[in-house]
């Protein structure tokens, strides 16, 4: 199925690497315009990369905790192509500790970005999709937000959190042909997971039903397809990405 998304503007946060950079040109070859969302101009690179293929692409600073910078962004992409078809809400950070020995700044620091962020960035969009009567929401949780991790109580607590907010907010809007889903993924080749031991990595890899770690390829394609017309009577839905490893 080759799903075509011409003519659809895309919001990706988070955009200037690993899942969010490989999301907003698997957007872009699919045919969407795509505006990039990344603290400083990290995600100007991947702007460049969809308009030397040919595609249509625009660069924003922003910080997702910041309701101002949020604002911007979306008044931006609707002044400037008059309209926004997908939400994708990827920007997160993580600060690990275990819970007995966690700063408030750091449970602070990652609820911001990871769940009020998807929060600002949602609402800030829902103005433009409920007046178009139609729009797609997708937000990256993960397998740690369905089955918990030692050390990572706050990064659980917000993909967690993501889950439920998505449930909810696909109940409020889904008169208006707006659907609001996860993709939920599990231990992906990234940068962070490419800082740990190759012995580390094998170890995980053999948890994985399907032995291997997942790409950003692989999330970016269920992105896609959650985006298109072909997912247009799904909603409320967290679609996981984990080889197996939490079913």
């Amino acid at each position: 199925m080759r799903i075509d998304l011409s003519g659809k503007v895309a919001v990706v946060t988070g955009a200037s690497r690993g899942i969010g950079r490989r999301t907003a040109l698997t957007l872009a070859g699919a045919g969407a315009i795509v505006v990039l969302t990344s603290r400083g101009d990290a995600a100007q690179a991947v702007a460049d990369e969809v308009v030397a293929a040919g595609g249509t692409a625009l660069a924003l600073a922003a910080d997702v905790a910041d309701a101002d910078a949020v604002q911007r962004v979306i008044e931006t992409t609707t002044g400037q192509f008059g309209r926004l078809d997908i939400l994708v809400n990827n920007a997160g950070i993580t600060r690990d500790q275990l819970l007995l020995r966690m700063k408030r700044e750091d449970w602070d620091a990652v609820l911001a970005t990871n769940l009020t962020g998807t929060f600002l960035c949602t609402q800030a969009v829902l103005k433009t999709m409920l007046k178009q009567r139609s729009g797609r929401i997708i937000s990256i949780s993960s397998v740690v937000g369905q089955s918990g991790n030692p050390g990572q109580t706050n990064y659980a607590a917000t993909k967690a959190g993501i889950i439920g907010f998505s449930k909810a907010l696909a109940r409020e809007v889904a008169s208006r042909s707006i659907t609001v889903n996860v993709v939920a993924p599990g231990l992906i080749d990234t940068d962070m997971t490419r800082d740990i031991s190759s012995d580390a990595q094998a170890t995980w890899a053999s948890a994985i039903p399907l032995g291997r770690l997942g790409t950003p390829e692989d999330v970016a394609a269920a992105v896609c397809f959650l985006a298109s017309d072909a997912a247009g009577y799904i909603t409320g839905q967290v679609l996981a990405v984990n080889g197996g490893m939490y079913a």
